[in-house]
């Protein structure tokens, strides 16, 4: 199905999309939710695509075109890309001087597309003041407009906004679908394909990125690293991590992502353990025998509360608590190694 085929797992929102097009059913606004790199950004560029594509409708979009080609790599003039911008404290946020520099763009006619498009990443980082003025241009588009919005939770928005989207919701994708797809489209061994997707909980653009660049898995060997520092250390050298690891607020969301995996991964042992059942599917495939150690060492309400302050941090970081504060309380929870 032309340039909707890089799109993997997400087949119910190509055939949703693509059926819009071939049928002449767009709406002005559609908002697209699902965890961070699940490809939600790639869906909108590709509706985009085949908004503008200059192929025949059956072939739309086709990737090969002129204007499919500008819009892939977001320089087409009719298709605008925001993303949110990082605040002095760390945080994503769109902000309204972007959102009122975007309405002005709007209400110029398409320079040579069918469609003036605006793809907005992360709408849920849109202060109160930018969601208020963007709503109205929700109310009231300008003729061939289409707002594509992403966000990760549809939940979080304004009533208002949402009503005036039409809604579409990505699951992550199975594990066993990312593994095939590492290995038949981007050349990645059987081992390699196994943990990334393992890794990857859903999102698949996070492991085709992780299969291309070193990097990332070295970060999280850095960030477990981190919290077995924390585990062996004892009330002092918590505190002392704690005031070092929140000097960079922003890269404490990703990091501590991680170490919920690892939580996750270890109540999946333990409960395993209590009940005797099947062996469980774990995350950290590379480091089981660690977890499995450390499952059969530690009480499960210990684990499972160690799971729960986690997700609490992340939560509390998301809005703007102190992050000193947060990482202390949760390293006083934590059990020792």
């Amino acid at each position: 199905m032309s340039r909707w085929n890089r799109i993997v797992g997400h087949d119910w929102a190509v055939q949703l999309l693509d059926g819009s097009l071939m049928h002449s059913r767009i709406g002005h606004a559609y908002l697209i939710s699902g965890v961070e790199q699940i490809g939600k950004t790639l869906l909108a560029r590709t509706f985009a695509q085949g908004l503008n594509c200059g192929a025949s409708p059956d072939e739309r979009p086709c990737g090969q075109c002129r204007t499919c080609k500008l819009i892939e790599t977001d320089h087409h003039p009719d298709v605008r890309l925001i993303l949110p911008e990082i605040s002095g404290r760390g945080k994503l946020s769109l902000k309204i001087d972007q959102i009122r520099i975007l309405q002005k763009e709007l209400n110029l006619s398409p320079y040579e597309a069918k469609y003036r498009v605006a793809i907005i990443k992360r709408f849920d980082t849109a202060n109160i003041n930018a969601a208020n003025a963007f709503l109205k241009t929700l109310e009231e588009p300008p003729s061939n407009v289409i707002l594509l919005l992403t966000t990760l939770d549809s939940h979080t928005l304004l009533p208002t906004i949402t009503s005036r989207c039409r809604t579409i919701n990505l699951r992550p994708v199975a594990s066993d679908l990312i593994e095939e797809t590492l290995m038949t489209r981007h050349g990645v061994s059987s081992d390699d394909a196994l943990l990334l997707s393992r890794l990857a909980n859903g999102r698949i653009g996070w492991a085709i990125d992780a299969s291309k660049d070193p990097e990332i898995l070295q970060h999280r060997q850095n960030q477990l690293a981190l919290l077995r520092e924390s585990l062996h250390g004892k009330r002092v050298s918590r505190f002392t991590l704690a005031e070092k690891l929140s000097r960079k607020p922003e890269v404490l969301p990703i990091m501590l992502r991680t170490w919920l995996s690892w939580w996750h991964d270890l109540a999946l042992l333990a409960i395993r353990n209590d009940f005797y059942g099947p062996p469980l599917p774990i995350s950290n495939i590379d480091f089981k025998q660690q977890l499995e150690t450390l499952a059969h060492s530690w009480p499960e309400d210990r684990i499972m509360n160690s799971f729960k302050q986690t997700e609490l941090a992340i939560w509390q970081l998301e809005r703007n608590a102190n992050s000193r504060l947060v990482l202390e309380n949760l390293f006083l929870k934590y059990p020792l190694d």
